[in-house]
């Protein structure tokens, strides 16, 4: 019995030290983490920020669409029928014009996705049943067209059965304009978004690491013994890592153009230009990163975390438009936003700086932002 007793006390003594050490080991745990703050907030909003932006973002069935409108009969009858596209929720009149070519340049200045215009004889042809509207659609964004011809076809219908039950043919008919991409072609509208992401992911990643690794590897310390000053290094970071951009822009407008068959509308100069200025975003935005992150690990985080919610936030797979005013404001903060617009402006409706005046500026003055905290931040962390 006395064995048998000393044995299950071993035992018991063995589970309790088992017990006191992962606790101990726990708390350790606990301990490291809590002195990564930038990680433990990171881990904390993450699944925050994945379910908000995901949900508030993706909508297959898209509203508050804008719209030009171009009422060339101003009656009672086009009213009515304005009326009735905006009380549908699907639209929201952003402009009005005189004609459809005042129409279009205003859409190839990204105003707004679709026009309608209304012939002057409106209220006569919809007594006698003939009655047609035009609907010219930006098919850049062939999501947003799609929505929108398909709730432009309904709300027509609609109203065609409301305005009277006695005609067999309907008095209001559709005829909608697809321009830029008549096919609506996914990838024709993927493939210019999907440059802009790629070269976001890729200048983030290039350039994140760089601080934070000469930290750890100790190296930091070295050069900060020799003459050379905070901007020359900066420089020395960033040159290299443009370079291999700029080669890669050259690649992916290869394959776009010869794979996979998307025509390239605008200037090749112009577009390589915005390219490369937008990538000194992207390599300005990650040395910040990298200034601010404490180790390789963390910085790989705040690039992923960065790329995942600029990517939904920036009108890359689904319209800014739809999204929740609070979600848009937080989407003003990353180049990936206004180069998406300049890249589909460019390569496929071959516009120019006349039409992406607003794009490339406010995109200029992100870039000086970006600059200035990149610097600043880089010189507080050799010092």
């Amino acid at each position: 019995m006395g064995k048998i007793y000393n044995r299950l006390e071993g035992e018991k003594k063995a589970r309790k030290a088992m017990f006191q050490r992962i606790w101990s080991l726990i708390q350790k745990e606990f301990i490291q983490v809590g002195r990564e703050k930038a990680t433990l907030i990171m881990l904390l909003i993450a699944p925050f920020l994945q379910l908000v932006i995901i949900a508030s973002s993706i909508h297959m069935d898209i509203t508050h669409i804008p719209l030009i409108v171009a009422d060339q009969s101003n009656d009672a009858r086009s009213r009515a029928y304005l009326d009735a596209m905006v009380s549908s929720g699907s639209f929201d009149i952003a402009a009005h014009a005189a004609s459809e070519d005042e129409i279009i340049r205003m859409i190839d200045a990204g105003q707004a996705t679709i026009g309608l215009v209304i012939p002057p004889d409106f209220a006569a042809r919809v007594e006698r049943g003939t009655a047609q509207v035009l609907l010219v659609m930006d098919g850049s964004n062939a999501f947003s067209a799609q929505s929108a011809a398909s709730a432009a076809a309904a709300i027509a219908q609609q109203y065609a059965i409301g305005t009277t039950q006695r005609q067999i043919a309907p008095p209001l008919t559709a005829h909608i304009t697809i321009l830029y991409n008549p096919a609506l072609k996914d990838l024709w509208f993927m493939i210019p978004g999907l440059i802009a992401n790629t070269l976001q992911a890729q200048t983030l990643g290039l350039t994140a690491m760089a601080v934070v690794r000469e930290r750890e590897r100790g190296t930091i310390e070295a050069l900060l013994v020799t003459p050379i000053r905070p901007i020359e290094l900066m420089l020395a970071k960033t040159i290299p890592n443009l370079a291999i951009v700029a080669c890669n822009i050259i690649t992916v407008l290869v394959l776009s153009t010869t794979l996979f068959g998307v025509p390239f509308a605008g200037n090749l100069g112009l577009f390589i230009v915005l390219c490369c200025i937008y990538a000194v975003c992207g390599l300005g935005l990650g040395l910040v990163i990298s200034t601010v992150a404490q180790s390789q690990t963390q910085a790989m985080q705040f690039t992923v975390l960065i790329t995942f919610v600029a990517m939904f936030l920036s009108g890359f797979l689904f319209p800014s438009y739809a999204l929740p005013p609070l979600l848009k404001a937080l989407g003003y903060v990353f180049p990936l936003t206004y180069f998406i617009p300049i890249s589909r402006g460019i390569f496929l409706k071959g516009v120019g700086i006349p039409e992406l005046w607003g794009p490339v500026l406010a995109l200029l003055g992100l870039l000086a932002a970006i600059l200035f905290a990149s610097a600043k931040l880089f010189r507080q962390s050799l010092d």
